[in-house]
């Protein structure tokens, strides 16, 4: 057996002794080192923070003991020296810390200024230099007062502040660590007996990989030694193991759990469902929310405004006593109103709930489709592949004295390449009684009813009842009383026909997607309305709505009756999600509030879809809508949390009743406010997600 190759730490490169993890460390040192300079984002800004924070309070500390030498009236008139000493002494000490701690703040200030914006940044500047630009003069003019204690200290608790966001953020993200680096990751390949560590971007088909307990597997392959069991939760939802073995497939994104696996690559890793989901949130993140905007539309004018209100308090104190105490009004004013709270409110909790998405395979356009998701007030659903399993069984066929294997053969030759659950079934069937299929290149698809073509050089259709009448062929006495007696026993018909005239008849019936009671009645538990929108018989369709429960019917729908209909339940209900698959659903999922596409939709329905829940994920819908409901609500509490905190506390900043450095610990209470209850979502949405699997373990 070959031994494992020696892992060595990701900053300095020396061997590790107690490796292990995808990136391993020799020492402490070397763990901040590399996470400062090559960390994912959020954890490399909270790590930095958190030094500066480190420097700046060792030095804002010493300010504030010699400061109280000249709080406590130690120094007397007649250590006049002494006093103007500790004041030289003070600015030193600031100054490093404006530098430090100062500095960033500044730069961005600036770098946005050029840009013709004014965001909070200008207002922690403008009070750290104000407070730090007075206690200057005066001390150079040998004054009585300085405040380089408020000024450091400021500096300090801002800082402290934004190490908290940084924090917030980076655990908000630290659930989709794994998707981020689908691509980015590391592979242990094995060839020619030796063990190379590659990037998983370049691994191509056919190489092996050693993929050991409890790591991620990287790309889609088939085992070829080893058994073991995955957890393909970020792909399906569920987390229960599945048995892997030497020819067994595996999916990139699963989690190896017992055994070790050598597995052969079968795509590049960019080809995988774990890739598309790792860039469906990326790009997911990347888009601003209308509540985003909103929040950041009012920042835009009040920050201004509490420049202009800041000078005001300033000025109109100064009248009415000495410019050092009003000096400190107008900095608490600036300090307090601060809109860090503010802007944390939305996108914190938006990218939780889009991770909490993510780690459960279900691929989100954007934040914005997550508050128009909680504000829909019914459901939709298509019946063939999304309620029921979408692999119906051909029962039986009526063909008069036309053998059944030709009408079969004409049938399953013009839907050999349709994707159509039932095209597959009736391909399936022929190739059961061994049929030989033609090969038809002239085919001509009619969206909701069927397809034509030329089969041994004479037009057949196949499809529905509406075909042939379209189409403007005979159809016989026989097979329409046999289509009547069907219909009253809930089947699927399929007409098939040539040269003019309907020949055959074949009837299937379909399964009940498992599951698709639980989730219908989940909706009807959030207190949402809910239709089914079929374009099978009323019979049919009516079946499926009553053992689902849902609230309403609309059956024998074509594409843009779907639309028409959805648009009906829309004006009479509110906005409504539509969940469905398939080419026909496409358009209806386009002009749906949401469209939810099941994981087996085709490209198109996909592509059209707001939502896309993993293969068999029909059950986590109701989960879905919790988690939307979750944050729109904890987005609600966020900004009214910071909108009522501005309102008081600006009030009493002005009227001179708090003092800069309680203003800014003001500040980050409410900045802990909002990311305490973002970080909620997590354990709500996960005790949701419990509820959910042991419901359905429980009617299993």
């Amino acid at each position: 057996m070959t031994a494992a190759p020696q892992q060595l730490c990701a900053h300095c490169h020396l061997p590790v002794t107690n490796g292990g993890v995808r990136e391993a460390f020799c020492c402490y040192g070397c763990r901040i080192a590399y996470q400062v300079g090559r960390g994912m984002t959020e954890e490399s800004t909270a790590i930095w923070l958190l030094i500066r924070l480190g420097i700046g309070a060792f030095l804002a500390m010493n300010i504030m003991l010699f400061s109280l030498l000249l709080y406590s009236g130690t120094l007397t008139e007649v250590e006049a020296p002494v006093r103007a000493g500790v004041h030289y002494l003070l600015w030193a000490l600031a100054t490093p810390v404006l530098v430090i701690l100062g500095g960033p703040f500044m730069d961005s200030a600036w770098r946005a200024a050029r840009r013709g914006r004014i965001t909070a940044d200008a207002l922690i500047s403008i009070a750290a230099l104000a407070a730090y630009a007075y206690s200057a003069l005066s001390t150079l003019g040998g004054g009585a007062d300085v405040y380089f204690d408020t000024a450091t200290m400021l500096l300090v608790l801002f800082t402290l502040g934004r190490y908290l966001e940084a924090s917030g953020r980076a655990q908000a993200v630290r659930c989709l660590e794994p998707l981020f680096q689908a691509e980015e990751g590391f592979a242990c390949v094995v060839a020619d007996g030796q063990d190379q560590r590659l990037q998983v971007r370049d691994l191509s088909p056919g190489m092996r990989i050693r993929i050991r307990p409890g790591e991620r597997v990287p790309v889609d392959g088939v085992v070829r030694h080893g058994r073991s069991e995955t957890d393909e939760a970020v792909l399906t939802g569920e987390s229960r193991p599945l048995a892997k073995s030497p020819g067994s497939m595996v999916r990139a994104g699963s989690i190896n759990m017992l055994g070790q696996l050598i597995v052969e690559c079968s795509a590049p890793a960019s080809q995988s469902a774990w890739a598309a989901i790792a860039r469906s949130v990326r790009q997911a993140l990347e888009q601003q929310t209308p509540l985003q905007r909103l929040a950041d539309r009012w920042a835009a004018v009040f920050v201004p405004g509490v420049i202009i209100l800041a000078a005001l308090t300033v000025f109109i104190w100064s009248r009415e006593g000495p410019f050092g105490p009003s000096l400190l009004a107008g900095l608490a004013v600036l300090v307090v109103a601060c809109p860090c709270a503010l802007g944390l409110a939305a996108p914190l909790a938006t990218t939780l709930g889009i991770g909490l998405l993510g780690q459960r395979g279900c691929l989100v356009r954007d934040g914005a489709v997550l508050e128009a998701l909680a504000q829909i007030k019914g459901v939709a659903f298509d019946k063939t592949g999304t309620l029921t399993m979408g692999t119906p069984r051909l029962a039986g066929m009526e063909t008069g004295d036309i053998p059944g294997d030709e009408v079969l053969r004409i049938a399953a030759s013009l839907e050999r390449g349709s994707e159509h659950p039932i095209a597959q079934t009736l391909v399936a069937a022929a190739h059961e009684k061994n049929i030989s299929l033609d090969e038809i290149l002239e085919l001509r698809a009619v969206p909701g009813s069927g397809i034509v073509g030329e089969v041994d050089g004479k037009t057949a259709a196949v499809g529905t009842a509406n075909l042939m009448t379209e189409l403007g062929w005979s159809v016989p006495p026989e097979l329409l009383s046999r289509a009547k007696t069907l219909e009253r026993g809930d089947f699927s018909l399929v007409w098939v026909g040539w040269a003019g005239h309907a020949r055959g008849l074949m009837w299937l019936d379909d399964r009940l997607h498992e599951g698709a009671r639980d989730t219908v009645q989940g909706m009807r538990r959030h207190g949402l309305f809910t239709a089914l929108l079929s374009g099978d018989a009323q019979a049919i369709a009516a079946r499926v709505a009553e053992s689902v429960g849902a609230d309403a019917i609309e059956a024998a729908l074509s594409p843009q009756d779907k639309v028409a209909a959805l648009a009906d339940l829309t004006r009479r209900h509110g906005p409504m999600a539509m969940v469905g698959d398939g080419i026909n659903d496409a358009p209806v999922l386009a002009h749906a509030a949401v469209g939810v596409a099941v994981g087996g939709a085709s490209d198109l329905a996909r592509e059209t879809a707001d939502i896309v829940l993993p293969e068999g994920g029909l059950h986590l819908m109701p989960w879905v809508i919790g988690v939307a409901f979750a944050v729109r609500r904890t987005i609600v509490i966020n900004l009214a949390g910071a909108f009522g905190y501005n309102a008081i506390a600006l009030t009493l900043a002005a009227m001179g009743w708090l003092q800069p450095m309680a203003a800014a610990l003001l500040m980050v209470g409410s900045s802990l406010f909002v990311i305490v209850n973002s970080l909620r979502l997590n354990r709500q949405c996960a005790r949701g997600m419990t509820n959910r699997t042991m419901a359905s373990a429980t009617n299993e």
